[in-house]
Order: structure tokens, then sequence, then C-alpha cells
């Protein structure tokens, strides 16, 4: 999306006449999308309008996939956000104003994140940007943040290129070198693995560039990829692949995809006779992954951004306090990566002293060590978080903790 500036009167007078009117108004003033401002030849005088919303308040934007297939991780990372702006506001918010959070659904569709992000930013008059999970939808929304001048932080996106659109993007999550390496040092070291196939979806960025890493890693270890095959997204059919894997004879399979396809996909290796390791990265995690998968997923591998079986008191209160919020429910590592973002955010705030994007902006990328509930954060030259990894197996249906990787 360019700047679309408001040099006209007549686009004045719409933005004027419009639900936000007033306001909206005063944050395109503040943002430098008005040209010129002229109303019967006299200036418009603003007032009453901070930024981001009334004068109390800090309007925070969000947008992440709540229906669609990939739902329980939009909805995961939403609970997680939601309960960080809650305990912000019970804590007396920041600046002394509370947050609002504004939440966006995607759909966990392709163009919708443009869309939604279009509009809390031009509509909504959003400080900062909360989002995605997946990257394919933060590399989408990313530019439109970056031309506006907005802060966006992304909980769990892992692929480099996002935090490359430029320097208003920023994430909590470690990146995918880090994350492939740390599953093929798992798939050499722990699993003993000499040869692996790589089951790749070429509709996803994030699984392109995750099977990229991998493959990166496990080579320069001595091993050998013995098989690279490729599905789309969505597909339900995987046998073909699969069979030409299993021919291949490698000691584990690397498949850096999302639950719903990977399920299917553990399903499916299982009728083949195709018993080796299925192991991938943070894409797996959803309690959906054992409903759709059942048995089919049980003793596989995937790496993760935290353990709720981790002990620290971080954790545990974190914990404690997103199960009695949400009914019992245990929260996944998307729910503490976006718990994570809105305090990140919060904390950037404070230290900033302003709302301001380009202040916000250099707060957050002045973060040395940022106490997380996934981990001690670092702030690098890229705008990405370094951290620590860990690896959990799917053991009686639940998904147990296996070791710790640091950065």
């Amino acid at each position: 999306m360019k700047n679309n500036l408001l040099s006209s009167q007549a686009d004045v007078q719409r933005v004027a006449e419009s639900k936000d009117g007033i306001c909206a108004l005063d944050q395109a003033i503040k943002r430098g999308l008005l040209l010129s401002l002229v109303i019967g030849g006299g200036i418009l005088g603003l007032s009453g309008c901070g930024p981001g919303g009334g004068g109390d308040t800090i309007l925070v934007g969000e947008f992440a996939s709540l229906t669609g297939k990939e739902a329980t991780f939009g909805i995961s990372s939403h609970e997680g956000t939601l309960l960080a702006i809650e305990e912000l506001n019970a804590a007396g918010g920041v600046l002394g104003k509370k947050l609002e959070l504004k939440t966006e659904d995607d759909q966990s569709k392709a163009g919708e994140p443009a869309n939604v992000v279009n509009k809390l930013i031009s509509k909504d008059g959003v400080v900062a940007i909360l989002g995605e999970v997946a990257s394919s939808r933060s590399l989408e929304a990313a530019p439109i943040c970056q031309q506006n001048g907005i802060p966006m932080i992304s909980p769990a996106s892992t692929n480099p290129k996002v935090t490359e659109t430029g320097d208003f993007i920023f994430r909590v999550c470690f990146i995918d070198p880090f994350q492939g390496t740390v599953m093929a040092n798992f798939a050499t070291n722990t699993l003993k693995a000499k040869k692996v196939a790589v089951f790749t979806d070429v509709k996803s960025d994030y699984s392109k560039g995750l099977a990229k890493f991998f493959k990166e890693g496990f080579t320069k270890t001595g091993g050998q990829i013995v098989s690279e095959l490729d599905f789309n997204g969505g597909d339900k059919d995987f046998k073909a692949q699969l069979t030409a894997i299993k021919s291949a004879a490698p000691d584990a399979v690397f498949v850096p995809g999302y639950y719903t396809d990977v399920a299917l996909i553990c399903i499916q290796a299982k009728q083949l006779g195709l018993d080796v390791p299925l192991i991938g990265g943070d894409g797996w995690e959803s309690d959906t992954l054992v409903k759709i998968g059942g048995g089919a997923v049980e003793g596989h591998y995937f790496s993760t951004h935290y353990s709720s079986d981790a002990g620290s008191p971080k954790v545990t209160a974190f914990v404690a306090a997103y199960k009695k919020r949400y009914n019992g429910k245990l929260p996944d590592a998307m729910a503490a990566l976006g718990y994570d973002s809105a305090m990140f955010l919060a904390d950037a705030i404070k230290r900033a002293g302003s709302t301001e994007g380009a202040k916000m902006r250099d707060a957050l990328a002045a973060t040395k060590e940022f106490d997380a509930v996934t981990g001690k954060i670092a702030i690098n030259g890229q705008r990405d978080a370094v951290k620590s990894a860990v690896i959990l197996q799917v053991k009686g249906g639940a998904f147990k903790f296996v070791e710790t990787v640091a950065p």
C-alpha cells in the first residue's frame, strides 16, 4: 500500500464525515499523511484525540487467523495477546493510559492480511500491529506497516524475510535458520539419523524456508538427503509421495508443515508402513494435530518456542493465569508468543515514553534483554529475537518436553 496523501478538501471532508472522523484526521496529521488541511480557508483545529484512539486509551491492532485452516494458531495467539492486555490494564496501563486491542480475522486466507491491516491503520488509527503467526501472512502485511511507519511485532513468523521488510518490523520468536539447524542437529545427534527425506509444502514460505535450513544443517553434519518431495498445503492424499519416500529408506522424515497437513501425512505414513520418526517445526504445535492424527502422530518430534512443563516461575505464573482466564485450557507456544508480543510492545512504549512510531521502533530495536514467558529475548540487528528453542515429542496424546537448545 502506498501512503495515501489526503491533500484535497474532498478527501478531508470524506474522512471527517466517517465514523471516526476527527480522530482519523488527527491520526493523519500525526503520521504526516495530510499535505494540507484547508477548510473554508482556515486550518481545522483538532483536540481530544490521543494517538490510537481517545485521549485515555492506546489503540493496538492485531490480525490473526481466527477462522480457516490454521485457526487454532490464531485463536491461541489472540488469547495470549488478550490476556497480556488485560493484565497490563489491571496494573494501570501504559503511560497512564489503558490499552485497547482491536482484532481482525484474516481467515487464514491470502489477501486478507493486507485488507485488515490497511483497515486497522487507515480507519482505526492503531499505533502498532501485533501479528501474524504464519510467515506468508506476515509477509503480506509487513510492507503496509513499514510504509506507514507503524511498528509490527510478529509473535511466531519464523521466515527470515519477514523482518527483512524494513526497520519497523520485529518478532519475538526465533527464525528458521536457527530452528532448521536445531532439528538437523537433533536428527543427527539424538536420533542418530544418517539419511533423511524432506517433504515440503510448496505453497508455504514457512515450509520452504525451514526445509532449506534443515537441509543445509543436516548435510553439514555429514548426513544425506535421500529424497526431496513436495505437497500443496490443503491436499488430502499424500500416498504417492510417501511411497516414494519409503522406497528411499530414510532414517527419519523432515516435514516442515502445519498441523492439519502433518496429521494426515502421519496417518498415511503409518498406513504405508513408513515406520521411522517424522520430525518438524513449530507449525506442528496444536491440539488438533493429535485430534486428527490420533495414534499415528505418537512418538514423532518437533521444535517449538516453549514448554508448559519448563517449570520456570514466569512460565508457571503464565500457565496459571491462562488456565484461569480460559476455563482450564493449557496454553501452547502460540498463546505464549502472543502474550510475549503484547508485553514486549508495552515494555517498549514505556521505555520510549511515547506511542510515536519512530520512538517505539527505536525502543524495540534497542532491546538487549527482555524476560519473556518463552525465554529471555535479545533483539539483534535484523530485529529478530535471539533465544532458545525446545524440542517436544508426542507421547500419550500430549506434547512432552525433550530438551532445550540454546542459540
